[in-house]
């Protein structure tokens, strides 16, 4: 296992310096990845926020409040790379849409590092596919609230969930049975794993 978590260490100083998009980024590249070799559950996400550029921590805002609150773990729980993992499709800020919100993730990013940065990380359990970019990436086309109504299906290697902005809140109230059904499967599940010994 050290040799693997050298062999990551490494990888991940490449990734941390990785520039190959920096003339579509407008605040520069800043890739935000947490890994270690021992994470369980692995959180693929769409792409960093300002805030979370701003301060090099991934989910550093109100979502992260959000899915922090859904997962029920503590602030210490959610950024130990011992147990939970964040490696989003795309690994710096893409910037903003026109018309508002954040623009998709830079496309060249997943290929580029994903594959790579997963085989180092013989632990996890469970990845939580949060937003429809990597449940697209992963899953292939399909609805968002569908695959997450159906969460069982993909489970016990995934679990899908809807990115947990402020937009989300008008959804759920839409779909009762997230809070009544998913969520208290999503803790059952996550706090199982956390639990297990080594």
């Amino acid at each position: 296992m050290i040799d693997t978590q050298q062999k990551l260490d490494a990888l991940v100083r490449n990734v941390r310096a990785c520039d190959l998009c920096a003339a579509h980024l407008p605040l520069g590249p800043k890739p935000l990845i947490h890994v270690s070799a021992q994470s369980r559950i692995l959180i693929a996400s769409q792409a960093p926020g300002t805030k979370a550029h701003l301060s090099g921590k991934s989910f550093y805002d109100a979502s992260g409040d959000r899915l922090r609150k859904w997962l029920e773990l503590t602030s210490e729980e959610f950024y130990d790379t011992q147990k939970v993992a964040i490696l989003p499709m795309g690994l710096c800020y893409p910037g903003r849409l026109p018309q508002g919100g954040d623009k998709p993730p830079r496309p060249e990013c997943a290929p580029t590092w994903r594959d790579k940065v997963l085989s180092l990380m013989p632990n996890l359990r469970l990845t939580l596919l949060v937003g429809s970019y990597s449940q697209r990436h992963v899953l292939g086309p399909g609805s968002v609230t569908d695959r997450v109504q159906n969460f069982r299906d993909y489970l016990p290697e995934y679990f899908p969930l809807p990115h947990p902005s402020w937009r989300t809140g008008v959804w759920e109230r839409r779909a009762p049975w997230f809070q009544t059904e998913v969520i208290p499967a999503l803790r059952h599940i996550v706090h199982a794993i956390l639990r297990e010994e080594d």
